[in-house]
């Protein structure tokens, strides 16, 4: 009998991306293993530190402590609000300054290259200098400009990164979408006005954000804004939640297949 390797997509949608903490815990808990990991945005960065070793426990006690003296360097506003060089740093300890060569399961991180319009998906180099290009949320972020190209948020053209967690060999790929917001929503902040913008933009030119992951999970997190870190909790309880609905459905797709050899 031959194992079923599971992959994740973890998608991109700020505060709301807290959630993602909330799948991973409810996998472990329920004796899921997770063999590889891709990420936009948000879920880039929940993903890195997660494929490093971090366990979801952990992960959690992070998110709560987080306060926004630790991430924020605000900027005279030209190409974005946020410098982003604390983030980065915030990043590069959370993940140990590692490259993709040093996570315990392979991870891809998932950004958008304004020059030559394209979703770039790193699987090399940094992982820091990865995250940081796939958090910049055009507007609030500045930029990443590296190697002749301009880097914003892999939310921008993939808001869940199924193809990419496809790309790194596993047999099935939940896909975790945070970033659904119901007609009628009011945005209360400029990061929910933009990703509502972006989200309307994906829905009418992508058509199917998720199409082609085995199975997707969307945590009712729509509640929560996507600039609202201080309620990491919430967003964790109910991406938990949200998941262990899924499980039996998740086994299922995880069952062993018969070896032709």
């Amino acid at each position: 009998m031959c194992e079923r390797k599971l992959g994740l997509a973890l998608g991109s949608g700020g505060a709301k991306g807290f959630a993602h903490i909330g799948v991973l815990a409810a996998l472990t808990d329920y004796g899921i293993p997770v063999h590889a990991v891709a990420g936009s945005s948000m879920g880039g960065l929940v993903g890195a530190v997660y494929a490093m070793g971090t366990s979801p426990r952990m992960l959690r006690g992070l998110a709560i402590s987080l306060k926004r003296r630790h991430w924020l360097d605000f900027t005279v506003p030209k190409m974005g609000l946020i410098q982003g060089a604390r983030v980065e740093q915030l990043i590069g300890l959370l993940t140990r300054n590692g490259t993709f060569d040093d996570t315990v399961i392979p991870l891809a991180v998932v950004a958008t290259d304004l020059i030559r319009r394209q979703l770039v998906v790193f699987r090399s180099g940094n992982i820091a200098q990865a995250v940081r290009a796939s958090i910049s949320i055009p507007g609030v972020f500045v930029p990443v400009v590296r190697d002749g190209a301009v880097y914003v948020d892999g939310g921008v053209l993939q808001r869940v990164p199924v193809a990419a967690a496809w790309e790194l060999g596993c047999d099935v790929v939940l896909g975790v979408d945070v970033g659904v917001t119901p007609v009628g929503t009011v945005p209360k902040s400029i990061m929910d006005v933009i990703m509502q913008s972006l989200e309307m933009m994906q829905e009418q030119v992508c058509g199917e954000v998720n199409s082609g992951s085995s199975l997707t999970i969307t945590p009712e997190v729509t509640h929560i804004g996507t600039g609202q870190f201080t309620r990491a909790a919430e967003a964790i309880e109910i991406g938990y939640a949200a998941t262990v609905e899924r499980i039996d459905e998740i086994k299922r797709l995880l069952q062993p297949v018969q070896s032709l050899g």
